[in-house]
């Protein structure tokens, strides 16, 4: 609810919410605020199938990445990070929320325990 409220979306016509788990995220975002379109499809909102290591990541003017990073290595953080950049058009926004855990893994229990760590395989809907 606080992205849908805080975030300048008045400036933007287009999101996606990569990995976007249940799509509580988008549907709030929607709900909030009508006059935006999620990937430009048939409807307002859609799912989109992708596996986001191997594929180009869709252009939106705003890219959403909700608990996606503290799941991978700093490479691979840094590679997804890089297809955003390269998907936004000019003047688009990377919107990141996530639960952070500390690289000795002493703090944030919550964290720890959404993240899968390394080498654990991908939640069903990703490749």
């Amino acid at each position: 609810m606080a992205i849908a409220a805080k975030f300048p979306w008045h400036e933007y016509s287009s999101f996606i919410d990569i990995g976007c788990a249940e799509g509580c995220v988008p549907v709030t975002i929607a709900m909030q605020h009508p006059h935006l379109m999620a990937f430009h499809l048939n409807g307002r909102l859609r799912f989109h199938e992708g596996d986001f290591f191997a594929d180009e990541l869709p252009s939106a003017e705003v890219l959403v990445f909700g608990r996606i990073l503290h799941d991978w290595d700093v490479e691979q953080k840094k590679l997804l990070l890089a297809k955003a950049f390269d998907a936004l058009p000019r003047g688009g926004a990377v919107l990141v929320y996530d639960v952070i855990i500390d690289d000795e893994r002493r703090q944030n229990a919550f964290g720890l325990l959404m993240s899968r760590g390394r080498g654990v395989p991908p939640p069903y809907g990703m490749k």
